[in-house]
């Protein structure tokens, strides 16, 4: 009997193994270390793995930039895109550790002293007064983070479904781990699990029928099974299984109609696990729908096309329409983020290079922007007799920011720019982009269903606005609590990158392109 060893190039894969590697010793941290080292020790070593990461990434660009790609491992591809959405991912987890890592001037922070302790219980209690910090959220951070940035390699649908999975689990339990509104946070938590669980068996049955249609979990070779007509009769098959995967793909993504977990989930979870979720889940699955669709998919582009082309305009449809009406501001940028889903389609059904450029652009610009947001968000607090309490996330928290914290407001402002469109903020670049390439593609009419959504959405981040800087501060209901300097340095990194790839988006643009014209 022989056995012949799988040949893996780990030079690939190192900075997914950081990270990954970064998370196993977190957890050994969290077996070993003392309870009042850890905050500290977490939050160093989850930094210096993203650096790392990025580091050994750096390194890996110029090696795959002179070529199409290679096979690191069996399901593994690295090429110019994917090496591209790694750097993004990084860049959005580096972000959100600086967000997570924050406890604040009111020395709480965003998560529960202890997360196995039952709200409201003498237990709790007892957490709360010893003065615990809860940290492994940070190990769980980087096993997602792992995760997300091999799920936009992944070339077959074991690899895109271990992927899916490896991302998923740990924001499951992190969405749990709210310090205030518990209960609120627990059912968001199990709301997220549920629907979760129920986009993998999409995806999973769709990974069956395309293994029935071509005998193989590759993506090139069930391509080449479709495109040679697979069995006789059994196109049907090879239609439902793209299909289904892509439904998978779409409730990560939070497009109407399977974005019923999404507003619950924002609202509930803690608010930089939310930031994360909504800016690295959203980046990474429609990085994993990019390769897949452009590798597989494309081929049933013309019977793909009905379905979605009515996803993406209903997708646009619920996140304006019901966006406008909320008045708690996570659940607006959720619905906010459902909207940014239907543009971000165009890019998939455009089915060109440009597009691919356009949606890692997109998943750049929304990313930084969404996290920064959400840190501000961190920051307001509902008053209790002058003391800080649990997050203030009501439109009102916001009327008069502009006095209390101009910076905060200055920030939030820029990122609510960057989300309507505006030009001089990345936003623009990102919508213009993806509307070029969907015109390029044969979906004007697409583009201009888009054109008039975003016009619609620029109502609510403009009232946000106008709450903050022209509407007196209403008593002392909220207050503004100060940064420990992590969530402040997030803030202004996301402010930063938002402005200067709005006024000089060349460099960024040119590179994501390079990435995108060698995609096999």
């Amino acid at each position: 009997m022989s056995f012949t060893a799988p040949v893996i190039e780990w030079a690939g894969l190192t900075p997914v193994l950081i990270i990954l590697g970064a998370g196993v010793i977190g957890v050994l941290v969290e077996a070993f270390a003392p309870r009042t080292a850890r905050p500290a020790v977490q939050t160093l070593l989850s930094l210096l793995a993203v650096l790392g990461a990025g580091v050994a990434l750096a390194g890996r660009w110029s090696i795959v930039s002179a070529d199409t790609g290679r096979e690191l491992a069996t399901g593994i591809a690295e090429d110019p895109f994917g090496v591209a959405a790694q750097g993004i991912l990084l860049v959005i987890g580096l972000l959100a550790i600086l967000v997570m890592a924050d406890r604040t001037t009111a020395d709480d922070g965003a998560f529960a002293a202890q997360a196995a302790d039952r709200p409201g219980s003498a237990e709790e209690a007892e957490s709360l007064h010893a003065g615990w910090i809860a940290t492994e959220m940070f190990p769980l951070t980087l096993f997602s983070l792992g995760g997300m940035m091999l799920f936009p390699l992944a070339d077959d649908m074991i690899t895109l479904l271990v992927s899916l999975e490896l991302v998923s689990l740990p924001l499951y339990l992190m969405a749990a781990m709210a310090r205030h509104r518990r209960l609120l946070s627990q059912e968001a938590a199990l709301k997220y699990f549920v629907l979760g669980v129920f986009a993998s068996a999409f995806l999973l049955m769709g990974a069956a029928f395309l293994y029935g249609v071509s005998d193989s979990v590759s993506y090139t070779n069930i391509a080449s099974a479709i495109a040679g007509g697979g069995a006789v009769g059994m196109d049907w098959l090879a239609l439902a299984g793209v299909a289904l995967v892509t439904i998978g793909l779409l409730f990560k993504t939070a497009a109407a109609p399977f974005h019923a977990w999404s507003p619950d989930v924002y609202q509930g979870a803690p608010t930089p696990v939310t930031g994360f979720m909504a800016a690295g889940v959203k980046a990474t699955a429609f990085l994993a729908l990019v390769r897949f669709y452009y590798v597989v998919g494309g081929a049933l582009g013309w019977d793909l096309a009905p379905f979605l082309w009515a996803v993406a305009i209903l997708t646009m449809l619920v996140g304006t329409v019901v966006g406008v009406v909320q008045t708690d501001v996570k659940r607006m940028l959720a619905y906010s983020a459902i909207a940014h889903a239907g543009y971000m389609l165009i890019g998939i059904i455009a089915w060109n290079g440009v597009g691919v450029s356009a949606l890692l652009l997109y998943a750049l610009t929304y990313g930084v922007a969404t996290v920064g947001a959400f840190g501000v968000i961190t920051l307001l607090r509902e008053s209790h007799d002058g003391a800080p309490g649990a997050e203030a996330t009501g439109l009102d928290a916001f009327i008069g920011l502009g006095r209390r914290s101009p910076w905060l407001a200055g920030a939030m402002t820029v990122f609510l720019l960057s989300f309507a469109g505006i030009p001089l903020t990345a936003g623009f670049m990102a919508k213009f982009e993806v509307f070029i390439a969907g015109v390029v593609g044969g979906a004007t009419w697409l583009v201009i269903a888009a054109v008039a959504s975003s016009v619609a959405t620029a109502f609510f981040y403009m009232r946000l606005i106008v709450l903050m800087f022209f509407r007196e501060p209403d008593g002392e209901r909220v207050i503004v609590v100060g940064s420990m300097g992590p969530t402040a340095l997030a803030i202004g990194l996301a402010a930063a990158a938002t402005v200067l790839i709005g006024v000089l988006p060349q460099a960024v643009v040119g590179a994501l392109a390079d990435a995108a014209m060698l995609l096999p």
